[in-house]
């Protein structure tokens, strides 16, 4: 016997995995996360038994409710799994995984249609963080069909838009959680910052590498990863994060000058591998340090002028690009950012769990009830 569980496969962003109303899940967290791995196919290095896609990219799930907050229409929880381990982080967000919150609700009737645009604001459960999240519904019904084009995805779809209301320290304790802009950590010059995602930004050189590198020959980069996690441990104490040994945070990331007309070059390691472009907050997080005066971007960013500052952020496969506010009476001060996604509804069905490791909402229910 399995047990049958609704859900939508979706990609939002670059990433792709199950989403599903969290009244349809488990209520107990550890019996959650193992219907989770069970789903996903975890700990496996293909995930064979699952619907994971063999890497950290495609073994995310979304978790998708009613606001439970005045002014907030949809809370999102992230769970980001990996193939061959068993656990299950909902520590951290995923921007590109928060693209997909909007239509997956609209596709369930969580929420209605608003006309022939619609804005929701969304709570992340993980960090405490809003934003508001617009897709297109001309005719009362979610279009994945546009001009819109992302790196990272192929073709083309239509725009959604995010507006992030809140980011800075959404899992470090503030935006500069060592309390510098830049510090040497282990020998290196770095950036410690969290405008989103907490990330430990350095110069590609400070670490004998030149930040144009592809993914594959960074991946294979045994020594360069070895020296990553030494610096990566260290920092996430700097970073008051404590022990990050077996999280997925900080992110480390490698920079250089700009090579396709961007604003700055990136190879992003989440945080053990390569990304092959680069997260949706990590990048907020990249603009943030280059509008930072004193960070380790200054001098090789190339930033323009304005309040309002269209940052390129290049990656492997192309460029991520987002808008940073900053504070006329305070350039250091990052008062707002926004950037476009798209996401697609893949597949709509059930996502079928052993029933030795959940028996259904019913059992739960009896359960409670006998208790």
């Amino acid at each position: 016997m399995q047990t049958a569980i609704p859900c939508l496969f979706m990609r939002g962003g670059t990433s792709r995995g199950p989403f599903f109303n969290a009244a349809d899940l488990p209520q107990d967290i550890a019996t959650r996360d193992k219907v989770l791995l069970a789903v996903m196919g975890s700990p496996d290095r293909r995930q064979i038994d699952g619907l994971g896609g063999a890497h950290p990219l495609t073994s995310k799930v979304g978790i998708v409710s009613k606001g439970s907050k005045p002014g907030v229409d949809l809370d999102f929880l992230f769970a980001q799994l990996q193939p061959d381990k068993d656990t299950v982080d909902t520590t951290p967000n995923c921007g590109n995984m928060l693209a997909a919150v909007v239509p997956f609700a609209l596709e369930t009737g969580l929420v209605q249609p608003q006309g022939d645009t619609t804005t929701l604001r969304v709570l992340t459960l993980n960090t405490d963080m809003q934003c508001d999240i617009t897709v297109q519904t001309p005719g009362g019904h979610v279009s994945y069909d546009g001009d819109a084009r992302i790196d990272g995805a192929p073709g083309t779809s239509a725009p959604i838009k995010i507006n992030f209301l809140d980011t800075a320290g959404s899992v470090a304790p503030s935006l500069l959680p060592t309390g510098n802009v830049r510090d040497v950590i282990d020998g290196v010059e770095v950036t410690c910052i969290d405008n989103g995602m907490p990330l430990v930004m350095f110069r590609a050189e400070a670490v004998g590498r030149t930040g144009y590198e592809d993914v594959a020959t960074l991946n294979a980069d045994t020594e360069l990863k070895a020296r990553l996690e030494k610096l990566r441990i260290a920092c996430g104490h700097a970073m008051q994060l404590g022990d990050v040994t077996k999280k997925n945070y900080p992110k480390m990331t490698l920079i250089a000058a700009p090579r396709a007309g961007g604003s700055i070059t990136t190879r992003s390691f989440i945080p053990h591998v390569c990304h092959d472009a680069i997260g949706v907050l990590a990048a907020v997080t990249v603009g943030t340090a280059c509008v930072l005066n004193g960070s380790v971007t200054e001098g090789i960013a190339q930033v323009p002028d304005g309040n309002v500052k269209q940052i390129s952020v290049e990656h492997p496969t192309g460029e991520f690009s987002v808008e940073i506010e900053v504070d006329p009476a305070n350039p250091q001060n990052v008062t707002r950012a926004a950037l476009l996604r798209t996401a697609r509804l893949l597949m709509r069905g059930d996502a079928m769990v052993p029933a030795a490791v959940w028996s259904g909402k019913q059992a739960d229910a009896a359960l409670r009830r006998a208790g």
